[in-house]
């Protein structure tokens, strides 16, 4: 496997009133996770990138990390540094954001 970790994050947009990871800052989270990847020095073996629809519209914005497949949703940009450091770099999902579905 080329990344350790891989994180995709929902961006999808859908028209109003539906609620969508894209409308919820959903682009900002790409460019946080980049970033705080970048800052430890791990974009070598740690992957962030959009993705379409992760089917978890209600809990959005939403994203999933690979290989585990744990998915969280209502994730903030004030998480990004949680989500890294914990689950990312040592394997501990932050149980607060996970859903379970």
């Amino acid at each position: 496997m080329k990344y350790k970790k891989h994180v995709f994050i929902c961006n999808n947009q859908k028209p109003s009133p539906k609620k969508s990871c894209g409308e919820a800052h959903g682009n900002e989270l790409v460019d946080a996770f980049k970033a705080a990847l970048a800052e430890r020095g791990l974009l070598k073996e740690m992957r962030a990138q959009r993705t379409g629809c992760l089917d978890a519209c209600a809990f959005g914005p939403a994203l999933v990390v690979y290989p585990e497949g744990t998915y969280y949703g209502n994730v903030q940009l004030s998480d990004v540094d949680e989500i890294v450091d914990s689950h990312l770099v040592n394997d501990k999902p932050v149980e607060r954001l996970t859903l379970n579905y």
